[in-house]
């Protein structure tokens, strides 16, 4: 492999079409597509500043470098990335690509960015001004994550999320197939028209959450003052730790909780209408 070390590159496509090459402490400056259509790559302690710098690249790996504003759109339509130690602070990053590993990443600009990909890994992963994160994204692992940005996960399949504290309205709209760990949700919404979202030992908040859901499961879950109207129009089995403040037309299942403050069964309710609410283990 060689190396390439303490050095600067500008312009567009320097690096074009290069391949099994180790860059250490290369600067990357204002330019476009610097390592377009390579494989092989290795990258410790850069900087990018220029736009495209890693699309349609087949296997890389990027340790304690910095992506600046300028090196927005950095990483689309590539396969097989490690990236780690790594300070990410451009938008739209991570477009269209197959094995995403990210460790001790933080990427506090993060708009548009995981979309369209697949076969994700995240563990101790920060994320600000998120909207719109991981859409129509699938196969994705998460592990202590921290997020604030709203309509995330939209459209995603398979996905296991563990540790995480999550601010985002709208989450999980019209997913398949996510499971939720030891982790708190913040944000209004929560989960409309998923398809066997299940939450365990979870936290949420926020207004008219899990409504319009299937097959929503919840396993020793807490519910804040905020969560009214839950469940309207969803097929749920729940378990809740505590007070519900209200629940309105759930259409199949069974929820238990300690208490509720409202439960609102009208003429809207859609068949089969056989919902068991129940407060510790006693019909209600």
């Amino acid at each position: 492999m060689e190396t390439i070390k303490n050095t600067s590159f500008g312009g567009e496509r320097p690096l074009f079409a290069a391949h099994d090459l180790r860059l250490e402490n290369v600067s990357f400056l204002p330019g476009e597509s610097a390592l377009k259509e390579c494989s092989n790559i290795e990258a410790v302690e850069c900087e990018f500043n220029g736009k495209y710098p890693f699309w349609h690249v087949d296997g890389f790996r990027i340790e304690k470098c910095l992506f600046k504003e300028g090196a927005r759109a950095a990483l689309w339509y590539s396969r097989g990335l490690v990236m780690k130690d790594t300070l990410v602070e451009a938008p739209k990053m991570f477009r269209e690509m197959d094995g995403i590993t990210l460790e001790n990443v933080q990427i506090p600009d993060a708009q548009e960015t995981l979309w369209h990909c697949a076969n994700v890994s995240l563990k101790n992963v920060k994320v600000s001004n998120a909207d719109y994160l991981f859409m129509h994204s699938h196969d994705i692992s998460i592990e202590d994550y921290s997020q604030k940005g709203n309509y995330s996960f939209q459209y995603c399949r398979n996905v296991v999320i563990r540790n995480a504290v999550i601010h985002s309205k709208d989450a999980f709209w019209g997913t398949e197939d996510v499971t939720v760990y030891d982790s708190e949700i913040h944000g209004e919404y929560l989960g409309w028209h998923s398809k066997r979202l299940r939450l365990v030992n979870c936290h949420i908040s926020g207004t008219q959450p899990l409504c319009y859901a299937a097959g929503l499961v919840m396993e020793n879950c807490t519910m804040e003052e905020d969560c009214d109207l839950a469940f309207e129009c969803s097929t749920v089995n729940a378990t809740v730790n505590g007070h519900i403040v209200s629940v309105k037309n759930p259409r199949s299942g069974s929820i238990t909780a300690g208490s509720y403050g409202e439960i609102i069964i009208d003429k809207n309710i859609k068949s089969p209408a056989d919902c068991r609410i129940e407060v510790s283990g006693n019909k209600e």
